[in-house]
């Protein structure tokens, strides 16, 4: 297949106009003119992006499938007040409300957003306390139907009893050993936070694995709550124990100090930022540009929020700027390196045999066709800022992953969203019903 007549966006660096690529199979294997690829290939199947932008598809460095049937959904009494009782009195009800019907839907909803946003990679993050055994190939089984790549992981926590403790690390790595047989899905150990794992659980989970992802001092009850069990902020007990490194993701780092940032650093930890859902949970601005600066390897994910990763773009370049009052905060081409480059390094830990992120002869074909027609020069230079200032998901026409078309002229193909959508929207009061229970419970 060829995908010509388009602004092909190779990757930060490299915009050809009129240009397009090669598809046989899931990789790229040719890139040139519409006129050069047309004459080359006269037997190719065409599809033609009207003079739109041919882009690398998304990647989503974190994220949670599972609260997908928040949206909408009332909390008992006051609002919370901070994040502890957002956690509780939302996040931990809902997850214990959750079954396998809507462990299966709330994924199907998601992946089915992420298409429609162009997003073909996700780091998900799991909780499910009453159907822990199992859950994770439920997920995986609906990435594998949507037609995306995964990395997935279950939330290990003391908070529900060490029964469930335990059952979390079985899933971990039972997970880990089935999705060896999956080109499209790869795991890595799960963990909750600091503040929900005793020294015992965190010390097995530690032993048990050498990948894994954690919330870290997402707000300043992780901290006080490390310093006050162990004498110690939450980066140094988790490198104490061996959580940290290369193969290793922390989300948020909100309230970490410098010298936990060097900690980050030089175990060449992921960490990834979430700013729509810093500022939805009024826990604060991370060190974005002091870990820029630092050459530290910063992703960019969701946390949950609709996966549109331009949005999340759009959020971490201005956050930034208020929360310091400084307009040269969150400079645009730093966070488009955040989104492109280090979200695609990322994902290419864990699927090692793939180059994913550019649109390259041999990257695998992960593409997007966006309905962007600039009234001012695009160049290479300015890209981000056209991203930030110009770009809009609706605009997203064409998503590609691995060669296959997943939505085209904005029709999912492949996926009765209809029907998941009607199904989603039968199980919800249920859901909601559980939910109140145990809030209620919480309150």
């Amino acid at each position: 297949m060829l995908i010509v007549n388009g602004t092909l966006v190779q990757d930060l660096n490299t915009i050809h106009d009129d240009h397009g690529i090669r598809i046989e199979g899931q990789t790229i294997t040719d890139v040139g003119s519409t006129e050069t690829l047309k004459t080359t290939y006269p037997d190719d199947e065409i599809l033609d992006a009207k003079g739109g932008l041919i882009m690398p598809a998304s990647i989503c460095a974190h994220t949670h499938f599972y609260g997908a049937f928040a949206r909408g959904m009332a909390i008992p009494g006051a609002a919370p007040k901070n994040f502890p009782e957002i956690l509780s009195r939302l996040w931990w009800a809902l997850d214990k409300a959750l079954d396998e019907d809507t462990v299966r839907l709330s994924a199907q909803v998601m992946l089915i957003d992420a298409i429609r946003h162009g997003t073909t990679t996700l780091f998900d993050h799991h909780a499910s306390p009453n159907f822990i055994e199992g859950s994770l190939d439920v997920i995986g089984q609906a990435v594998t139907d949507a037609g995306l790549r995964a990395v997935l992981c279950y939330e290990v926590t003391d908070r529900d009893g060490a029964d469930k403790a335990q059952a979390g690390i079985a899933e971990n790595l039972r997970f880990m050993e089935s999705a060896k047989g999956y080109d499209n899905l790869a795991a890595t150990f799960g963990l909750h936070a600091s503040l929900s794992l005793s020294s015992e659980t965190l010390a097995q989970c530690a032993d048990s694995a050498e990948s894994f992802h954690i919330h870290v001092a997402e707000h300043e009850a992780d901290q006080d709550d490390s310093l006050d069990k162990y004498g110690k902020r939450v980066v140094h007990r988790l490198h104490e124990v061996g959580i940290l490194g290369e193969k290793s993701i922390v989300a948020h780092a909100v309230h970490c100090d410098p010298w936990e940032l060097e900690i980050l650093r030089d175990t060449k930890t992921w960490l990834t930022h979430q700013p729509r859902s810093n500022m939805n949970n009024a826990v604060g601005a991370s060190a974005l540009d002091d870990m820029l600066a630092a050459d530290m390897n910063v992703c960019l994910g969701t946390d949950g929020f609709l996966h549109n990763m331009w949005a999340e773009w759009k959020a971490a370049y201005l956050l930034h700027k208020v929360a310091h009052r400084d307009p040269r905060r969150a400079n645009g081409a730093d966070i488009a390196k955040i989104a492109l480059q280090n979200n695609a390094a990322l994902t290419q830990t864990f699927f090692p045999n793939i180059t994913v992120g550019t649109l390259t002869i041999g990257a695998m074909a992960d593409v997007m066709i966006v309905d962007y027609h600039p009234f001012t020069p695009l160049t290479a230079r300015n890209l981000p800022w056209h991203i930030v200032f110009g770009f809009e998901s609706s605009m997203i026409n064409t998503t590609i992953a691995t060669g296959k078309i997943l939505m085209q002229d904005h029709q999912i193909l492949h996926m009765d969203e209809a029907k998941i959508t009607a199904e989603a929207r039968a199980l919800a009061p249920s859901l909601w019903d559980r939910y109140q229970t145990f809030a209620t419970i919480d309150l």
